[in-house]
């Protein structure tokens, strides 16, 4: 009799272990979707306000042509990324055709002293913080998430049920060390 309790606590124990390392894993993996969500919506309401900044710099730099297509390309491509990778790289291009646009309108005085514009960029500035903040949360998710599907035993269970590393979301190294060069 005591070596059947054995067995069921035994059973029971391993049982409980299961449940909690896939509840576990579960959880983590949420909060990496939660997290990508967050970075999302910050992408979007940064593709909301590009247009409005394209706009008011086209009254006053009419000539950069060249350089208003770029952002508007940029914003396009961004956009239409699917996978996480496309999402990294797109947005690496984006950020630094903003970069560059702002660059130029630091060439136009009048532009400058625009509310309008002034009051857009200083959206847009927020909106990348949120960015950056929203990217390192992800990260830290993910991190989080990947070590746990990596660690003994949680990774015998999250291999068995597909669960799968995470790609983290960061800046190219040469775009991140890299300023930005305008040529005029």
């Amino acid at each position: 009799m005591n070596i059947l309790y054995i067995v069921i606590a035994v059973i029971g124990f391993l049982l409980l272990s299961l449940i909690f390392i896939f509840n576990n894993l579960v959880r983590k993996r949420n909060r990496v979707e939660e997290a990508w969500s967050d970075i999302e919506v910050q992408m979007k309401r940064r593709y909301d306000l590009i247009p409005n900044v394209v706009e008011t710099v086209k009254g006053y730099a009419a000539h950069e042509k060249g350089v208003l297509e770029n952002v508007t390309r940029a914003r396009t491509q961004a956009m239409g990324a699917h996978s996480n990778a496309e999402h990294a790289e797109a947005e690496n291009m984006l950020s630094n055709t903003l970069k560059t646009l702002f660059a130029v309108a630091e060439n136009y005085p009048d532009l400058k002293a625009n509310a309008n514009f002034l009051d857009l960029q200083r959206e847009l500035a927020d909106t990348e913080n949120k960015i950056q903040s929203a990217r390192r949360f992800y990260n830290s998710n993910v991190r989080d998430y990947n070590i746990a599907i990596e660690s003994f035993p949680a990774n015998m269970i999250a291999n068995t049920l597909g669960f799968t590393r995470k790609e983290l979301f960061d800046l190219e190294e040469e775009v991140a060390k890299e300023p930005v060069k305008v040529k005029f």
